[in-house]
């Protein structure tokens, strides 16, 4: 059993599966992928993406707005509203990104401390994405508290210094497919020394699909070639990568 910790359904082009999200979950279903965790990225998009995970038993849904939307500054009490559904197990995707937004981090700062104080109130947790902002982020999430609720640091791309100090902070790791790709050492790195009890895996799919669809729309079924590299790389059985992945993934988002 494998689970897609990080997805965003509502994105997916699915031209190739009949324009029917059924056919995309019965694919991974095929690769052995069980389970789900839709991750809102706007507020334009929270409703579709709770819609999905009420039509399936097998999808989890989040509540956040990503770093990279720079036109959307939910209030706390928006986000704790949305985040008390029932099928909401988590806060974000939320953080900091200063590859594509060269200024401004200042408004991306506050909406990061909200996302923050929302999961501590809602005792939810948080899903992370950082980009070139390694001290910022690591500041932002000691400050006020973060390991006081944990989460996840998704998509993870930067160094084993920076793993080492959200895993300080009681934090998960999330391996994408980006670790398939050639010149991935640094995540290669991170993915060998990450413990097997503190590591996720994802596909973030439509984006970043692993080797051998790099270049593709990516989708929930190809988290298995994650799963395989990572097994491979550890040099742990694909059975025991699973059960271990699968075993976080509940622990974490289903403690509750």
């Amino acid at each position: 059993m494998l689970i897609d910790s990080h997805c965003h359904l509502d994105q997916l082009d699915l031209a190739s599966h009949e324009n029917n999200l059924d056919h995309a979950i019965k694919a991974a279903t095929t690769q052995g992928v069980t389970h789900f965790l839709c991750v809102c990225i706007d507020m334009k998009n929270v409703h579709d993406v709770i819609s999905i995970a009420e039509r399936y038993d097998q999808i989890d849904a989040s509540v956040g707005v990503h770093p990279n939307e720079v036109t959307e500054n939910p209030s706390a009490k928006t986000l704790i509203d949305l985040a008390q559904h029932p099928k909401v197990v988590a806060i974000g995707e939320t953080g900091l990104d200063y590859f594509r937004l060269k200024e401004n981090h200042e408004f991306q700062q506050e909406r990061f401390v909200t996302h923050i104080e929302v999961a501590k109130t809602l005792k939810k947790p948080l899903i992370i994405h950082t980009r070139d902002a390694k001290a910022d982020t690591i500041s932002l999430m000691q400050e006020h508290n973060a390991e006081t609720i944990g989460g996840v640091m998704h998509c993870f791309t930067e160094d084993w210094t920076m793993a080492k100090q959200a895993l300080d902070l009681g934090f998960y790791i999330s391996i994408s497919g980006i670790v398939t790709f050639k010149n991935a050492e640094q995540i290669r790195e991170v993915a060998s020394k990450v413990p097997l009890e503190r590591l996720l895996i994802e596909t973030d799919s439509p984006y970043l699909a692993p080797v051998p669809k790099r270049g593709k729309p990516n989708e929930p079924a190809y988290v298995r070639y994650v799963a395989e590299f990572l097994a491979d790389l550890r040099g742990i059985s694909l059975d025991d990568l699973a059960k271990a992945t699968t075993d976080n993934y509940f622990r974490l988002f289903h403690a509750s």
